[in-house]
């Protein structure tokens, strides 16, 4: 081989080599460019929809106002207010109210104690007294509460509150685990934080809904589709998900509310 046959090919790896280190730089360059804008659109829908909680929170007094012959008490968080939702009535909460209606042709008041933000603690020390100052039982009690307790994780704590709160429940409260993170390491806490809470709702005899599973297995798809910009909350077609993770426990005790009516 000779000196001028080495250098050509010299030449050409060493193009290679430059021309993949480029292609890399490029990617990381595009990668780092795709998370700012992410985290932009991620603030700046933070902003947004913590312009309508006061919007919500005032839709479900307004509604809880109103008599009907079915109570339906939803313990939680900004989840049951619906933030994120292109309206509060398509949060969770109000696609299960809407479904009782529809299923009985009965008036049904939605009593919305949830608190955006809200952790395990505020269920116990703001919407626990909320149901009591009621002053009537729920014939439909769910509770869904728990997601804002993970970015400051204390399994103790969690476990404490969690059952601090079943143990005032009436026994009948349909009780959701926490929603899939799907990334770590929120999901790993996820993980940890609903097996303490069925254990307490084991012990406490509550059923149990496996709001989870459900989410957990949209995958990719899900997050792409069901999330609202902030990519926390979901959005209208994750709530429609979330109800129906509801839907057959919420059905099992409204058959038993009927046949006392009746």
């Amino acid at each position: 081989m000779t000196s001028s046959t080495r250098k050509r090919r010299g030449g050409r790896a060493g193009a290679r080599v430059v021309g993949a280190a480029i292609g890399v730089i490029g990617s990381f360059v595009t990668v780092a460019l795709w998370v700012a804008w992410l985290r932009g659109r991620r603030e700046h829908w933070r902003g947004t929809l913590s312009g309508s909680i006061p919007v919500n929170s005032a839709y479900w007094r307004e509604l809880g106002s109103k008599p009907g012959e079915i109570l339906y008490v939803a313990i939680g968080d900004s989840a049951a207010q619906g933030i994120g939702a292109s309206r509060p009535a398509h949060s969770y909460v109000g696609f299960l109210a809407r479904e009782l209606r529809n299923r009985t042709s009965r008036a049904v008041r939605v009593a919305n104690l949830s608190v955006s933000g809200g952790t395990v603690r505020t269920a116990i020390d703001i919407e626990l007294p909320l149901l009591t100052a009621l002053g009537a039982q729920p014939d439909i009690l769910t509770v869904c509460i728990g997601a804002n307790d993970i970015a400051d994780f204390d399994a103790e704590r969690f476990d404490s509150d969690i059952r601090e709160l079943f143990a005032a429940l009436p026994p009948h409260a349909i009780v959701a685990d926490l929603p899939s993170f799907y990334f770590l390491p929120g999901e790993k806490k996820v993980l940890v934080a609903n097996r303490l809470l069925r254990a307490a709702a084991a012990d406490f005899g509550l059923e149990v809904v496996g709001l989870h599973a459900i989410t957990k297995r949209q995958g990719l798809w899900g997050v792409s589709t069901q999330f609202a910009g902030d990519l926390f909350h979901p959005n209208d077609r994750g709530y429609a998900l979330w109800a129906r993770a509801f839907t057959p426990a919420v059905d099992r005790r409204l058959g038993e509310v009927l046949a006392q009516l009746d």
